[in-house]
């Protein structure tokens, strides 16, 4: 039973161990025969041996030791290592998680803002759509269109603006209408003026938008009521300021012009775009003129409107804005003094 334990003790040892067990229990046994027998001198050797041997496992000891001890240091500045790291990634997970719970938030609110909008979006198009069903229908019982009619919408008018500009012109049925920009609106006032005897001259910095307001003019029979004309954009210079606008020289051959429409040119041209309207056509307006400003409720255009209405002697609201429009009343104080329309480049006369 001793010796089944030995055994499997032994067989737990590494060969190196076992080595010097075997050789320590030969020496052992050496000296104990050799002093048995009286051999001193042999006794003595063995016995040195044994003690180089148990020095050499002292020394394998110490250095096995020493090894141990290095490696607890290496396990301690890991163990620090791994407890840096964890903070490092418990902290980065938080910030992780306290971003996701923001960006969540900054979602949940774009969402609901989306949501408001859509609502009101459908609120609006809800009466929108009767609203300009209406129009149109009215639109059309005025007369017969001799071609398919333009759309109307988006950049150009909607029905409901159409109706109230058109109704304005058959109310006040001017002579001579000048329309700063053509489309879809040119069609619709060419045949109120072609009822009432009335003449259009509309113009238009784009030569293809222009091209294709003619075409719709003739496909309608309206040419000898409405005239497009080219007015390539030019600077003129107004109040020490120059702005972009219409070629004035496209307008040497009007005057007493009663009605004045304001739709262009478009707010990409620049800010302010719209105001030399009324400095460069005021002297060839007539004594008594309407002016109709397109997209009033705009920043640029709110600043048009109010320094008209400071500069402008005998220019007055008509009334608070007409959909889309603002209407002004012209009257021309007696005597007032006109200039010649500027050049391009040159400086605007006064109204």
């Amino acid at each position: 039973m001793i010796l089944r334990k030995l055994a499997g003790r032994m067989r737990g040892l590494g060969p190196l161990t076992t080595g010097a067990v075997v050789a320590t229990a030969v020496l052992v046994a050496g000296i104990t025969l050799a002093a048995a027998l009286g051999s001193t001198r042999v006794a003595v050797c063995l016995l040195a041996l044994l003690l180089a041997l148990a020095v050499a496992g002292v020394l394998r000891v110490n250095l096995r030791l020493a090894g141990l001890r290095a490696d607890r240091r290496e396990i301690r500045d890991l163990r620090v290592v791994l407890d840096q790291t964890q903070r490092r990634v418990v902290s980065a997970v938080e910030r992780q998680r306290l971003d996701t719970e923001d960006r969540h938030r900054e979602l949940t609110d774009a969402v609901a803002r989306v949501a408001r909008i859509a609502d009101r979006g459908i609120r609006d198009l809800r009466f929108a759509v009767p609203r300009e069903v209406e129009a149109t229908v009215q639109l059309f019982q005025g007369f017969t269109p001799r071609a398919p009619m333009p759309s109307s919408g988006d950049y150009a008018l909607n029905p409901t603006d159409l109706l109230e500009l058109l109704f304005l012109v058959r109310s006040r049925q001017p002579r001579l209408v000048l329309e700063l920009g053509s489309g879809t609106s040119t069609i619709w006032l060419a045949y109120v003026l072609e009822q009432h005897g009335g003449r259009l001259i509309s113009l238009d910095h784009d030569p293809d938008y222009a091209t294709r307001t003619r075409a719709a003019l003739d496909a309608h029979g309206l040419t000898g009521v409405a005239e497009v004309r080219d007015a390539p954009l030019a600077p003129v210079d107004l109040d020490g300021r120059t702005y972009s606008w219409y070629d004035p020289a496209v307008l040497e051959d009007l005057d007493d012009i009663d009605f004045l429409l304001v739709d262009g040119p478009p707010a990409a041209v620049g800010p302010d775009s719209r105001y030399p309207a009324l400095p460069v056509t005021g002297p060839r307006l007539a004594a008594r003129a309407t002016i109709v400003l397109d997209d009033a409720g705009r920043k640029d255009e709110q600043a048009a409107l109010q320094r008209w209405l400071s500069t402008i002697d005998g220019l007055t609201r008509a009334g608070e804005l007409l959909g889309r429009h603002a209407v002004l009343d012209l009257m021309k104080p007696a005597g007032l003094a006109t200039a010649s329309t500027p050049a391009a480049g040159g400086s605007a006369g006064v109204l």
